[in-house]
């Protein structure tokens, strides 16, 4: 059954409230098994047939991918979709369980304070009106002075005005948090509205694109990604690094573990512990640079 992949998707954004982007890269994985089942046993590939998939068959159909060339982490993410929809189409029977490929887990690459704001000056001063030059500044700054997604901050609408000392801020799976905002924040934003062209609207995106419309991430990345070639910044630096340095850089003054998890909307725990590995190699970086027997 053709649709099964789009029965799926359908499942995924309305009762899992999984993002746009997961919601596609599980479908197209889920349509690319269904197509490979069918090649692979010669037949058609309806929820019964699925519920009888084999060890056997995802050792098959992970080798089909690598051949295809796709690297370790990609079929690790290949492999999870999968599950998730065997289980969805198999109701209770589980999927059989195979040894996915071994992930070496990556650290996030923080920016330096210097350079996270030597980036937003150049994007700003890059800029072809004063009105988007307060409009990338202030993004910018909710990156890394607030930590939010990029997606996060071109999503926000009119409605957090007026500002006050925090916003909500919709994240992944639609969770909402409060967040803080620093005076510089603040007023960036402030700064943004007073010269915008386009009038505020409730519900509509506070930050809007050259012709009007909602600002897209993609503009934002191009920008950043121009700004840090022009400043001779290392390919890390992208608007998420932002996000990166916001955390590592708290963290680095003492924050607490719990306090930051709420501040970036993680969903569990261990997903912001990764931060205390990236303090932990900062402070070995300045041991070996500055003590005369390392």
């Amino acid at each position: 059954m053709t649709d099964l992949p789009h029965l799926f998707a359908q499942h995924l954004a309305r009762d899992r409230r999984r993002s746009a982007h997961t919601v596609r890269a599980y479908a197209a994985t889920a349509a690319r098994l269904v197509a490979f089942l069918g090649e692979h046993w010669g037949e058609a590939v309806d929820a019964a047939a699925l519920a009888r998939v084999s060890a056997i068959d995802l050792r098959a159909y992970l080798a089909h991918r690598r051949h295809a060339g796709i690297g370790n982490a990609s079929a690790a993410r290949e492999l999870s979709a999968v599950r998730t929809f065997l289980k969805w189409a198999g109701g209770e029977d589980a999927p059989p369980r195979i040894k996915g490929p071994r992930v070496k887990k990556g650290v996030p690459r923080p920016v330096s304070p210097a350079d996270a704001v030597a980036l937003a000056e150049d994007v700003a001063e890059d800029a072809a009106e004063p009105w988007i030059a307060a409009r990338d500044w202030a993004v910018l700054l909710l990156l890394y002075g607030a930590g939010l997604r990029i997606g996060e901050a071109v999503g926000l609408t009119g409605a957090i005005l007026p500002l006050g000392e925090t916003i909500a801020v919709t994240g992944k799976r639609d969770k909402t948090r409060i967040v803080p905002l620093l005076p510089a924040v603040r007023d960036a934003i402030e700064a943004y509205v007073a010269a915008s062209l386009w009038p505020v609207v409730r519900g509509e995106a506070l930050f809007r694109g050259a012709k009007g419309g909602p600002l897209s991430a993609g503009v934002v990345r191009k920008r950043v990604q121009a700004a840090r070639t022009r400043l001779g910044l290392a390919e890390r630096t992208t608007p998420h690094a932002l996000r990166h340095s916001f955390a590592t850089h708290l963290l680095g003054r003492g924050a607490d573990l719990r306090a930051l998890q709420e501040l970036l909307g993680h969903a569990s725990l261990s997903s912001t512990q990764i931060y205390t590995a990236v303090d932990a190699a900062h402070l070995l970086d300045v041991y070996r640079n500055a003590h005369p027997r390392a």
